[in-house]
């Protein structure tokens, strides 16, 4: 008899390819992978689902949860897509969004140009107001001229809204009743007011993030609204819940309202589920990479535990947590997976520049038109036509629903690399191929070897539709020996999903020198952050047996710009400040190397309250169904492994059947990814439907 209900579904949307993951009661897992539709990136989710449901012969009404992570907040920053956004602050702070950190991200580069604000210069309003330094204030808020400065910027066509007033998150008094007047006032304008993103310390960093959540909030809200009711439409009323930054999980009212914090929810999500993967497999120690059509990303797990950073910003290029190269793009200060990003995936577009020389990236084909390969229009040559031209992929990806055009992948290659720099065929695509892994090992090194940490001391562990074709590769250029590809790589953010629980992030500004600290006032604001996530978490459904409370004190040098979080033990009235001062120390050591015997300041407090969800996936006990539609993979493909080893005859086996152990040169294919373990890789299933591979001589150059 079949076990009905206890169902859940994870979605990740990524700019080419849109991948879901259901689980059943009874543990087994189903996926599909399609093409993403981005002028409307919800029909591919509904059309996904329904799919499954049929697959795995579940009813809409089965569905308890259905977990989401977007990219339609981050695309909006990388297209400049998002709404016409205006900004209102402190008469005289009008330019503190272009002013920014008054640096740049490399000292040497004097061609480096600024940004462009997201609200241009005539689009920042001015109104009289002042609150002081401790909270006091000097001005009152001016709420007539308030009214006329948001009325001119309706009649300059300004859809969103951003108020940052300073000193605001010591007395948001004045904000508060800004965004009441606006609201009543306007009340088709989305309006964000900074003290309800981001209540502390910093004109600079608050703006910018109230900012980037206004710029993203019409189009995030639109979206999802549209996939709520496009659920309901097709019968399934479970909770809709979000992916944020950090690797948790929100209500979709919450993703609504401050869209900031989910910019990354996909990627993050990748991140997270790897570190639950590696402790049901032992590994501790992880380099976590992923690759899909339009990035690749790289994270760092140590000892089980996730690398974060509490801010992070947005750029062309490579982008890194902002605690390391400062004031290169758009910044967010909110919680995040501490990830380096780089516009490489399978889409990425391969050309020459003026000088001659081969580039990959950042520019996509995404989904529409795609890579040439897939037949829908593309003209140019991408990460994905070079790998089909060398062998690597097979004739049809997606389950079966993309059916690759080898002879056009062939064509533009030819036409667009290969003869202008005068190369035979395989040796364009294979320069692709190295170009674009040469871009994403910047990604590794980023996280690692830029941070003082040895690479060759962890398991490289790879997922995303392209990172099983190209791990093998990033691996030996930084002598990395052991791989880890989890149980159906090209869906593994989705399926990360499923392991995540609840967070909901709470922040009180406390700043001060540490020995001036009054432990009673620091007691105090606990109790108060505690009530104030107890509350949001009942309102989620969640007991207090399922909640989980972490609070941290955020501590600098004094003087210094940025500060490293100490993590306070539950019996908060125990604590002394000696105790405090030894544990930043012994936490600034550990990210910088060095340590001085300078004051010490305080800056916030901050909680992190999780609500554990039941149900979640547990890697130890996944059974794999399958996909809504398999391969059948061809038996022998000649592949190209490089210029000293040239096409060699290759063994095709079918992943999902894939058991014991086998030598190289090797491709594993499924619906969702393909696996290549090169000449001298010895690849074994883990028992757990997890790839280990151990390399040897590796791919020949």
């Amino acid at each position: 008899m079949k076990l009905r209900g206890g169902a859940r579904i994870g979605v990740d949307i990524g700019g080419t390819f849109t991948d879901l993951v259901l689980s059943d009661a009874q543990g087994r897992t189903w996926f599909d992978k399609r093409a993403s539709t981005p002028g409307q990136p919800e029909q591919a989710v509904l059309d996904g689902i329904l799919s499954l449901l049929g697959h795995a012969d579940l009813e809409p009404a089965d569905l308890v949860e259905v977990l989401h992570g977007t990219t339609v907040g981050s695309n909006a920053l990388l297209q400049q897509s998002g709404a016409r956004t205006g900004l209102i602050t402190t008469k005289g702070f009008r330019d503190v969004l272009e002013i920014g950190r008054v640096r740049t991200p490399d000292m040497f580069d004097l061609q480096w140009d600024k940004p462009v604000p997201l609200v241009p210069r005539r689009l920042r309003g001015e109104v009289a107001e002042r609150v002081a330094a401790d909270g006091g204030v000097i001005l009152p808020l001016d709420e007539d001229g308030l009214l006329a400065t948001a009325a001119d910027l309706v009649t300059q066509g300004v859809e969103s809204i951003a108020i940052c007033f300073i000193n605001s998150y010591r007395n948001p008094a004045h904000e508060r009743r800004a965004d009441a007047l606006l609201r009543e006032a306007f009340p088709d304008l989305a309006i964000t007011a900074s003290v309800s993103v981001l209540a502390e310390m910093r004109e600079y960093e608050r703006t910018s993030t109230a900012v980037v959540n206004a710029y993203v909030l019409p189009i995030l809200q639109s979206y999802l609204q549209r996939l709520c009711d496009g659920l309901l439409a097709i019968g399934v009323e479970a909770p809709l819940l979000v992916g944020d930054s950090n690797g948790g999980l929100a209500a979709a009212r919450t993703a609504m309202e401050k869209p900031v914090f989910f910019i990354s929810s996909g990627r993050s999500a990748g991140v997270v589920g790897a570190a639950r993967l590696g402790r049901a497999a032992a590994e501790m120690d992880m380099v976590v990479f992923d690759m899909g059509g339009t990035t690749a990303s790289a994270s760092l797990v140590q000892g089980g535990q996730i690398s974060r950073a509490n801010e992070y910003e947005f750029r062309a290029g490579i982008s890194v947590p902002a605690r390391f190269i400062k004031a290169g793009g758009y910044m967010m200060r909110v919680p995040t997976v501490d990830v380096a990003e780089v516009g490489s995936g399978g889409g990425s577009i391969a050309w020459i520049d003026e000088g001659g020389l081969l580039h990959v990236g950042p520019i996509s084909a995404g989904a529409d038109p795609g890579p040439a390969c897939y037949g829908r229009g593309g003209e140019r040559p991408t990460v994905s036509d070079a790998n089909v031209v060398l062998g690597y992929l097979p004739d049809q990806l997606a389950g079966g629903g993309l059916h690759l055009d080898v002879d056009k992948a062939r064509a533009v290659i030819q036409r667009d690399l290969a003869a202008p720099l005068g190369l035979s065929l395989e040796g364009a695509a294979f320069g692709v191929r190295e170009v674009a892994n040469a871009n994403m090992t910047r990604a590794i090194s980023a996280v690692s070897v830029e941070r003082g940490i040895d690479p060759r001391d962890f398991t490289l562990a790879a997922f995303g539709g392209s990172g099983p074709v190209h791990v093998c590769d990033l691996a030996e250029s930084l002598n990395i020996n052991r791989i880890l590809l989890p149980m159906m790589p090209g869906v593994f953010t989705a399926l990360g999903m499923l392991t995540g629980d609840v967070e909901r992030h709470f922040l009180t500004a406390m700043p001060g020198l540490l020995q001036d600290l009054c432990l009673s006032e620091l007691d105090r604001a606990v109790t108060v952050l505690r009530h104030q996530a107890e509350t949001a978490l009942r309102e989620e459904n969640f007991t207090s047996e399922q909640m989980s409370l972490a609070y941290s004190l955020e501590l600098r040098f004094e003087g210094q710009d940025s500060e490293l979080p100490v993590r306070l033990p539950d019996a908060v009235w125990e604590i002394e400040i000696p105790w405090l001062r030894q544990q930043f120390l012994a936490a600034y050591e550990a990210v910088y190397q060095y340590v001085a015997d300078d004051a010490l300041e305080v800056v916030n407090l901050r909680l992190l309250a999780r609500g554990v969800r039941a149900g979640k996936l547990d890697f130890t006990t996944l059974s794999i169904t399958g996909a809504a539609q398999d391969n059948a993979p061809a038996s022998i493909r000649e592949v190209y492994f490089g210029r000293n080893l040239g096409w060699s005859r290759t063994e095709i086996v079918d992943h999902q059947t894939f058991t014991g152990t086998a030598r190289g040169p090797l491709i594993l294919q499924s619906s969702d990814s393909t696996v290549v373990v090169p000449p001298g890789g010895v690849v074994k299933n883990d028992g757990l439907g997890n790839l280990l591979i151990e390399l040897g001589e590796g791919p020949g150059q």
